[in-house]
């Protein structure tokens, strides 16, 4: 148990160090593995497991035990109890165990004004009855799918949370939380769960002042969602950032930067720094990013790791960038030299944590043997 305490307290100092400007003893790491692949590594069925929770801890450990990280690599936060007892349309499970997110609209676009009125009831009154069939009903049978829905929800992330204690007891992982809230860029809320891909880009267009009004309104409930109960600059609140890289320029400028980096300011302001997901490619906003409150979390899928670090890598801190899909088609070998590469542009100065570009799905998606060799090297050789 002491060795296990050691390690702990080792690996959070080396996030500590990341963000606090010092130089860690070694680029610490952080890889995430989905619920449906550590599933089907574990050779369980994934229909069943997601609804049987006390599998689950058999299951993450063996992530926990083949995948090097410093802090738990395993992190589930939706299952499909609750969204069935909801009659869910955003989020549905497939015939194959993947839980998904079809396209859906929850506002119809002669509800603007509603929205922008009053976004909280609108929500409750007009949005969650669209989304959720069991909610699309009279006030007495609403009161109880709502109430047999969350129980089902703190049940399960109940287990969960449980489960992450004592995994990260028994292997020392660090005690920092990238994940310790969760929120959305106010345009990319309107859009995911409101008017779907397609509404929101014919918006832009034919109503683009409703559609910049509603962003506004949208924005004290998204900082209320990322806040967090103890704020902390050691934990972070996580933003997955899903439209700007199929906007145009003139628009990203409009309609996504302004109330996102509202968003980031306040969330900062309370002492939640933010973790953003940087979804495909932001090259074209890198000047915009670096106006973000310094120590801002920023995990890269695409783009040019030279660029980013020269740009953003004095103020905040970079990860990602590893391709998921050299682990599933390059050798062993190459899949090393890839992670030398990324380490010598952007291990230099601090700053810094390794990670994939993307959370690996499915068991397909990756060479397992690859995985575990890079992250043994990277643990190994990325001493500064």
């Amino acid at each position: 148990m002491t060795d296990v305490m050691a390690l702990a307290r080792e690996r959070t100092q080396l996030f500590r160090d990341v963000i606090d400007g010092n130089i860690p003893k070694r680029v610490p790491i952080f890889v995430s593995f989905s619920i449906e692949f550590a599933i089907q590594y574990a050779g369980k069925n994934l229909m069943e497991a997601q609804w049987d929770t006390g599998q689950l801890e058999e299951i993450f450990d063996q992530i926990c035990r083949d995948f090097y990280s410093d802090l738990l690599p395993v992190n589930a936060f939706r299952f499909p109890s609750f969204y069935r007892l909801l009659g869910a349309r955003n989020f549905v499970m497939s015939s194959n165990g993947f839980l998904q997110h079809p396209e859906v609209e929850g506002l119809l676009q002669e509800e603007y004004d509603d929205f922008i009125a009053s976004p909280y009831n609108c929500i409750i009154e007009k949005i969650l009855p669209r989304i959720y069939t069991e909610l699309d009903t009279d006030a007495s049978t609403k009161a109880l799918a709502l109430a047999k829905a969350f129980k089902a929800f703190h049940d399960e992330m109940g287990t969960a949370i449980m489960i992450y204690g004592r995994l990260n007891q028994k292997y020392g992982y660090g005690d920092v939380n990238f994940f310790a809230g969760f929120t959305e860029a106010p345009f990319d809320f309107i859009s995911d769960q409101l008017r779907g891909f397609k509404g929101i880009s014919t918006d832009i267009r034919r109503v683009p002042d409703k559609v910049e009004a509603a962003v506004e309104a949208a924005t004290p409930l998204m900082i209320k969602a990322g806040m967090q109960p103890f704020p902390s600059k050691y934990n972070a609140t996580f933003i997955p950032l899903h439209m700007a890289p199929f906007m145009r320029t003139k628009d990203f400028e409009r309609f996504y930067w302004p109330t996102f980096k509202k968003l980031v300011e306040a969330l900062a302001e309370a002492g939640h720094p933010s973790n953003l997901f940087v979804e495909h490619d932001w090259m074209r906003y890198l000047d915009y990013l670096y106006e973000l409150p310094e120590n801002t979390i920023m995990r890269f899928e695409y783009g040019d790791p030279k660029l980013v670090k020269e740009k953003l890598g004095k103020k905040h801190i970079i990860a990602g960038f590893y391709p998921v899909s050299l682990l599933k088609t390059g050798t062993k070998q190459q899949c090393i030299d890839k992670a030398k590469e990324l380490l010598d542009i952007l291990a230099p100065g601090g700053r810094y944590y390794f990670d994939f570009d993307k959370v690996p799905i499915t068991l397909d998606s990756v060479n397992v043997e690859n995985a575990r060799a890079v992250l043994e090297y990277v643990a190994a050789n990325a001493n500064y």
